[in-house]
């Protein structure tokens, strides 16, 4: 029988299989939680084990200070899925931020002896992009501001205008996660073994698809770009869609299982 990823602090369980065919481990977008992809997990495909990352300083990890180094987080990460022992048909999925950590997740388990099939790389530029916004630095409202330019629906933002009380618990995580992102810097190095599926959406204003399709030069396996409609949080207005996205490729998948 295959190993299967148990739930800890660092991975939480969103959708579990008796005998899973395949693993797909979730990395949450900035501020974001393993809750994320519930609807996602609800929509792969049967014999598919659903998994979310959950980050340091949101949820019931709290008060705990989020890290703001996203090579720390990827260390960290990597290690919590390698003391399972090796897992057949593991394949990640990221979002905006949550595609470069994973990227840099798989790198990690790929150089550790952990085979990586597909990676999801959602709503972010490849990792040879250098950001340079320093939101990070700036005031909360400079971050509600960008919050409220990427939602699909800036209502539920405002309330951290009128709702300093709550501001103040989910500002903090959110300025750590930018940190990490408008810090990072890839560091050259193999391309990928896994297959990658860059994903990006048409009105997407942090992203190109002329920048997803730069995901090919990194992976010796197989690219393709996946287009959807939509804003940066498309995988949210199309949940079913991407879910099919992913289940097919999935599918497409012949490593063990």
């Amino acid at each position: 029988m295959g190993i299967t990823i148990g739930s800890s602090e660092w991975l939480r369980i969103l959708r579990s299989v008796p005998t899973p065919r395949r693993h797909l481990l979730c990395f949450p977008p900035g501020g974001g939680a393993a809750t994320v992809y519930r609807e996602l997990a609800k929509r792969v495909g049967a014999g598919v084990a659903v998994v979310a990352v959950q980050y340091p300083g949101r949820q019931d990890r709290m008060r705990e200070a989020p890290i703001t180094e996203l090579g720390q987080l990827a260390d960290r990460i990597a290690e919590e899925v390698l003391r399972h022992g090796i897992i057949d048909g593991l394949a990640l999925f990221g979002h905006s931020m949550g595609a470069t950590l994973a990227f840099e997740t798989a790198c990690r388990l790929e150089r550790a002896g952990q085979p990586v099939s597909t990676l999801f790389a959602s709503g972010r530029p490849a990792p040879s992009f250098v950001e340079t916004q320093r939101i990070h630095l700036g005031t909360d409202a400079d971050l509600i501001a960008d919050l409220e330019r990427l939602a699909a629906d800036p209502a539920p933002i405002q309330m951290l205008r009128d709702e300093p009380s709550l501001a103040e618990l989910v500002l903090p995580p959110m300025r750590g996660d930018y940190q990490a992102i408008e810090t990072y810097r890839y560091t050259k190095g193999d391309p990928l073994a896994a297959d990658i599926v860059a994903m990006v959406s048409t009105a997407d204003p942090t992203m190109t698809p002329e920048q997803a399709d730069e995901w090919r030069a990194f992976t010796s396996g197989s690219f393709e770009r996946a287009t959807f409609s939509g804003g940066h949080f498309f995988i949210d207005e199309h949940p079913a869609e991407v879910a099919a996205s992913v289940t097919t490729h999935l599918a497409k998948d012949h490593s063990p299982a």
